[in-house]
């Protein structure tokens, strides 16, 4: 009999497993997408999974007007459009049962009064104990009048042994002064324990993986270092535009949009030191390291080690999309960027002189997020009386998206008489040993929140590190307008300087690259 596959017979128990405590959740802009097609649906499927408490109740609040029936009509219909997987009627009218609706504007105090009446009615209802958590799904010029709003209300004081908690979506800030002013209001009320600024990348089962991959597994840890290593290349590619943010957008762009947060949280993951324990600070502390490690850019750097563009009109799954200036909301002469190519070092022991090669964008080629680690190639010696010409360099791989695994590319020999070398790739993929239970990655990042751990979530150092490294460059291109958007076609892998970027180090884009 074949022996069997070890995972298929000795797989490791679900990391969280049991039912977070009694707490009630407050969503403002409850009736936005965010709250439709990701919040709702990781509550449902939460569920599903038994990782509710019975104890536990949603109130959303915004400034649309809505009764409690009308609002769990909005709900059902719009859970049932943008579901992971089919609504169980059941579990559908359990959650719906523990909906509710409070409407206002975000500046109005009696909004507060509202909401603080109906969290005492809820709270002695379903029995929750004083804890809540709110969730702050608006835009981000509300952040620090809701957080200053709920302080003034007495909702965010934590008494009696309750916990009192605020997650807070991207963009934290638009640059490093208004981060740090997003910080200081928000501490005004709030301790660093109470705050979890939400990314939600980092709700990706390969992006958490890749703590337990780097230092669970002791052949590749010896090799992740710049002895080994010759550089590393970040991809986040995008097919979707701007869909209906082109407002919003325009004051964002790519860069503030993607690197400060989840493109640094991937550096971060994929180069810190092993932490002393799998404790929230101890996991952060690691993190924030490399970032602050990030060598800062002159402009000169800027110049030479920046690439910015802007789509235009083009093909994506046959079908033609218009220029990202023919967007809603977009200036006809708009000079956002919407992919962004940057070449970074790290300052420390492990990582200098392996440059860092990061790539982000919309109107892609194809959507693909990746971690890919060129190591050094083998000396050629051996080889030079054979008929191989050259030897290829080893690629370890961790796929992020659409399909999420690890896959390692190497040489080996072909068949045959003569000594000829041939790329082949050992990949494991999750599904295929884990099985998969369709997510919108929100899942997890709420459930950490409801027991408190903020493993996943950033810190105020972190993200005033992360804006550090983009300020120089928002800098430099704020001061020199782009005179070549739009400059790559959607349907593309971006702009030729993109490419050179990578050519001027005798190097290339693993995917999509010229």
């Amino acid at each position: 009999m074949a022996a069997a596959n070890v995972l298929d017979v000795v797989s490791a128990p679900p990391a969280r497993t049991r039912p977070a405590g009694p707490c009630l959740m407050v969503i403002f802009g409850a009736t936005g997408d965010l709250t439709s097609r990701k919040l709702v649906p990781a509550l449902y499927n939460l569920l599903r999974a038994g990782l509710l408490s019975d104890r536990f109740a949603i109130l959303g609040a915004s400034r649309d007007s809505y009764s409690d029936e009308a609002f769990r009509a909005m709900v059902r219909q719009r859970l049932t459009l943008f579901a992971t997987g089919a609504v169980d009627d059941e579990k559908l009218q359990w959650l719906l049962e523990r909906i509710f609706y409070v409407g206002g504007s975000f500046d109005d105090p009696a909004l507060y009064t509202r909401v603080a009446d109906r969290l005492a009615a809820l709270d002695q209802q379903f029995q929750t104990r004083g804890n809540y958590f709110f969730y702050f799904a608006t835009a981000p010029t509300f952040f620090a009048e809701i957080t200053r709003r709920l302080g003034q209300s007495g909702l965010l004081t934590q008494a009696d042994g309750s916990w009192r908690r605020v997650i807070i979506e991207k963009p934290f800030g638009s640059d490093l002064a208004s981060a740090r002013s997003l910080n200081t209001e928000i501490k005004k009320v709030l301790e660093e324990n109470q705050i979890y600024r939400i990314d939600h990348y980092l709700g990706k089962e390969t992006v958490q993986n890749m703590l337990a991959f780097r230092f669970g597994n002791g052949i590749f840890e010896p090799v992740w270092n710049r002895r080994y290593v010759q550089h590393v290349q970040i991809t986040v590619a995008e097919t979707v535009g701007v869909e209906r943010r082109g407002g919003y957008f325009e004051h964002a762009g790519t860069l503030r949009d993607m690197v400060p947060n989840h493109m640094m949280q991937l550096v971060s993951l994929t180069c810190m030191e092993p932490p002393i324990s799998f404790s929230a600070n101890a996991v952060r502390d690691e993190q924030a390291k490399v970032v602050h490690a990030i060598q800062p850019m002159k402009a000169e750097d800027v110049l030479s080690r920046a690439v910015r563009g802007q789509y235009g009109d083009g093909i994506i799954d046959s079908q033609g999309v218009t220029a990202y200036r023919q967007e809603p909301g977009v200036a006809p002469d708009s000079r956002t960027e919407t992919f962004v190519a940057l070449k970074l070092f790290i300052d420390n022991w492990r990582w200098a002189s392996v440059p860092f090669y990061l790539r982000t964008g919309k109107r892609m080629a194809e959507r693909h997020t990746e971690i890919a680690i060129q190591f050094r190639r083998a000396p050629f010696v051996l080889f030079r009386d054979t008929p191989v010409e050259k030897l290829h360099p080893n690629y370890l791989v961790i796929h992020i998206a659409p399909d999420e695994g690890i896959s390692l590319h190497f040489s080996a020999k072909i068949p045959g008489p003569q000594m000829r070398l041939g790329g082949v790739d050992m990949r494991f993929n999750y599904a295929d040993y884990f099985g998969t239970a369709p997510n919108t990655g929100y899942e997890i990042l709420l459930y950490d929140c409801m027991v408190g751990d903020q493993t996943l979530f950033q810190r105020a150092d972190m993200v005033e590190a992360g804006w550090s490294v983009v300020d120089p460059v928002l800098d430099l291109w704020t001061a020199l307008p782009p005179r070549d958007f739009p400059n790559y076609p959607a349907g593309s892998w971006g702009p030729h300087a993109s490419d050179e970027l990578l050519r001027r180090d005798g190097a290339q884009w693993r995917v999509g690259g010229a």
